[in-house]
Order: C-alpha cells, then sequence, then structure tokens
C-alpha cells in the first residue's frame, strides 16, 4: 500500500468532520498555507495535485509563485495576511482571493484595481486589540460599503482568540454570515480544522498539519 501522506491525512480529516455535519466534502476548501515555506516544500503537494495555497506577504509570494505558477497554471492563490492599502493593486495582479479585507482605506485601494479579486472581510471576531480584522458592530455598514461599490464579495474570515476554545467564535462568524447572507467562511487552522468544517467553513488554511513545524 502507499504511504499515507499528511495531505491525505488532512483530506481524510476534513471529509469525516463534513459527513458527522452531513456536509459534502467538495463545499470545504483546503487552503495549504505555504508562507515561509520554500518551492521545493511546496512542488510535492502540487505533484499530488493539490492547487489551493496562501500566502501572508505580498513580496513573498511574488518572489515563489510565478515560477510555480508557469508549471502548474491552475493554482488559486490566497492572500491570508494582512494586506496594506498600498500593496492592493500588486495584491490583485497575483492572487486569486483576498481573505483579509478589513478597513476602509483597503476597500477604497481595491476599488481602483482593474480586475479585483474575489473577497472575505476580516472580522475581529474576539474584539482583540492587536489583532486585524473588522469590527463586529461595524459589519452591516462595512459590508454595505463593499457591496455598493460592487466588488466581488465571497464571505467572511476569522482567527479566534489564540488559548481559547475556537468553536464559540466560529458558530459566531457563520451567524454572522447567515444575517448578511454570505455563503463562504473562511475560518479553521491546523489546530481546529475539523471544528470549522462542522461549523459550515468553506475555507480552512492549513500549514504546520501539511508541511509539519516550521523550522
Amino acid at each position: 500500500m502507499p504511504n499515507t501522506t499528511p495531505l491525505d491525512t488532512v483530506r481524510e480529516r476534513i471529509a469525516h468532520a463534513a459527513k458527522i455535519a452531513g456536509r459534502k466534502v467538495q463545499d470545504v476548501t483546503l487552503i495549504a498555507v505555504s508562507k515561509t515555506r520554500s518551492a521545493d516544500e511546496i512542488r510535492p503537494l502540487l505533484e499530488a495535485g493539490h492547487r489551493d495555497f496562501g500566502e501572508s506577504r505580498v513580496q513573498e509570494a511574488q518572489d515563489k509563485w510565478p515560477a510555480l505558477k508557469a508549471d502548474y497554471p491552475d493554482v488559486t492563490l490566497h492572500m491570508i495576511g494582512q494586506l496594506q492599502s498600498n500593496k492592493a493593486e500588486e495584491a490583485a495582479a497575483l492572487f486569486d482571493v483576498i481573505h483579509s479585507l478589513d478597513r476602509s482605506s483597503l476597500l477604497k485601494a481595491l476599488d481602483k484595481v482593474e480586475d479585483c479579486p474575489d473577497l472575505f472581510v476580516q472580522v475581529n471576531i474576539g474584539d482583540e486589540k492587536q489583532k486585524g480584522g473588522a469590527a463586529v458592530k461595524n459589519m452591516p455598514d462595512f459590508l454595505a460599503s463593499v457591496r455598493d461599490r460592487g466588488l466581488p464579495l465571497k464571505g467572511l474570515m476569522c482567527i479566534p482568540p489564540q488559548g481559547l476554545e475556537a468553536s464559540p467564535f466560529f458558530a459566531l462568524l457563520a451567524e454572522l454570515a447567515r444575517r448578511h447572507d454570505l455563503d463562504g467562511l473562511s475560518m479553521g487552522m491546523s489546530e481546529d480544522f475539523e471544528s470549522a468544517v462542522k461549523l459550515g467553513a468553506t475555507h480552512v488554511r492549513v500549514g504546520t498539519a501539511l508541511f509539519g513545524p516550521r523550522g
């Protein structure tokens, strides 16, 4: 029998969580978080057929992904880190999806790009001062601003507070999405993606469980 890879294991865990929740596994996109990982580390996943990857920095993605995309043009690249407004045009040229729209200045910058990627609004779900994301109380007005500009709004994203049980925060994000008629839920990482899938995640962002601990 062939050896089971970390990618196989993560996919199986997602499928199991989806089954428990009565969901279709096809409705969950696994984003392999490749930030800080070299092209040599990324290629085995590409060779195994995986096509969704997440990066946190525009410059790092510019350094490694054009060459990788030349070999694998069907890759979908997700921007999952904080994005500076002055990098909006560069990000739009490289990424297919941006998961970290969280403020008016970035919204205005993205509104000016020629071909805006799909967008997830990042929510500061735990109301943490040190963390990015739009405040929960500001969601109605901010989502209305995105929609008024006609940009491709797909859903909401969150990163729960570290050290706390993630499920209540995932449930809150799912409720916010329902309240605002949004289907996309970008939530869940290596330590909690199964809980996220059970609570409706459409995109999970997994790094360590696929690549191993960072050196």
